[in-house]
């Protein structure tokens, strides 16, 4: 009866400790509506900034060019003056900000939500930089397509689209692997073969599945197999003299 009990009602320890491990095989340890919504405030935040500083400046300018054939002669009108484009700039800068703050508020939940849904395409267990890096190019295409921009500046942005996934996606499986998460972008097993000898009693480790080409994954292993044992002079040395070999 008691089993039966507390398998229907488990414990409030358990199911905390169960969403403690579903929240650490999360991106950020975060669910995907948390970080659609803190990705969206950020690029609301991001956009109202940059529009309170460009359409200030731009206001200002404005004023100064729609008033620049009746300038001020007395300390009073210089005040009166100086205090008007002051206004005016506040209120340009404003304007501007809210105009462009829900639009990036809206790309960026875009580039979230696109990274959660290539997750879920491939699979729980391979959430690497390779979903992120679909998620911002399909985003920049998206966001070249909607502003008709040329074709230079569209692989401009391109270009851009892929070196901001890749270094967010790969910041995020940094993080995701010192907690301890299953990343398949690595084709480093985390055990050494001493530890694998080490029989049964031993805590196993968490081991990364190999999706990279056989001589890349060798030279990967040996790389960090020569950190963990204090030899990577002697790897790197042996790296640059095969580099130079003929093929």
């Amino acid at each position: 009866m008691t089993e039966e009990r507390s398998q229907l009602h488990p414990s409030p320890a358990s199911s905390a400790q169960a969403t403690t491990v579903n929240n650490d095989q999360d991106r950020l340890s975060l669910p995907t509506p948390a970080r659609c919504t803190y990705g969206a405030l950020g690029g609301f935040a991001t956009g109202l900034f940059l529009g309170v500083s460009h359409g200030s400046q731009t206001s200002g300018l404005r004023f100064r060019a729609e008033n620049a054939h009746r300038l001020p002669t007395t300390q009073k009108g210089w005040y009166l003056y100086h205090k008007s484009k002051n206004y005016n700039a506040m209120l340009g800068g404003l304007k501007d900000g809210l105009k462009l703050g829900p639009k990036l508020s809206l790309w960026a939940g875009s580039v979230f939500a696109l990274e959660a849904a290539v997750d879920n395409i491939r699979g729980p267990r391979d959430k690497d930089f390779v979903s992120t890096t679909v998620a911002t190019l399909t985003v920049a295409g998206a966001w070249s397509l909607w502003n008709r921009l040329p074709l230079t500046t569209a692989a401009r942005t391109a270009k851009l689209g892929l070196y901001s996934g890749l270094a967010f996606g790969l910041l995020q499986d940094l993080a995701g692997l010192a907690r301890g998460r299953r990343l398949a972008c690595l084709a480093i097993p985390l055990q050494t073969p001493e530890e694998e000898n080490e029989g049964p009693e031993e805590p196993r480790k968490l081991r990364v599945r190999k999706t990279f080409g056989s001589k890349l994954g060798q030279k990967l292993r040996q790389i960090y197999l020569s950190v963990r044992r204090g030899k990577l002079m002697e790897i790197m040395i042996g790296l640059a003299v095969s580099s130079y070999e003929p093929a």
